[in-house]
């Protein structure tokens, strides 16, 4: 099976997940909704990927996974909590982030949406 991800383009329909709360965050400014949709694997799962949605607002998570994503579309800034380091992604823009780092993401656009690959096993 092959799931094409591509900047700037909806092609696969996302599930609503509800708030931040929802999925272990917290909401700082909002209300923000998100969504997504898991391709292989689920949270249940040691690997795990898919694509995630997220409507504009500000949030702050400790991962509870490691993660390495792409931004397909909208603007947000994350921001490493213990550097304090804000990086501003835009489509095409990828990031890594480590397992039990608490991050805060100010989504800048009305929507963002990424593709991702996630693993809760210990590197």
């Amino acid at each position: 099976m092959m799931i094409p991800c591509v900047l700037n383009s909806e092609l696969v329909a996302l599930d609503a997940w509800g708030s931040p709360e929802d999925i272990g965050a917290t909401t700082i400014e909002g209300p923000i909704a998100v969504s997504g949709k898991f391709l292989i694997g689920g949270p249940d799962k040691p690997v795990f990927g898919g694509l995630y949605a997220a409507t504009r607002g500000t949030y702050r998570v400790v991962y509870a996974f490691h993660e390495h994503a792409t931004l397909l579309d909208g603007e947000v800034a994350i921001t490493d909590e213990k550097s304090a380091r804000t990086v501003v992604y835009r489509p095409g823009d990828s990031w890594i982030i480590a397992k039990g780092t608490d991050v805060t993401w100010d989504i800048r656009s009305e929507t963002i949406r990424k593709s991702y690959i996630a693993t809760t096993i210990d590197l």
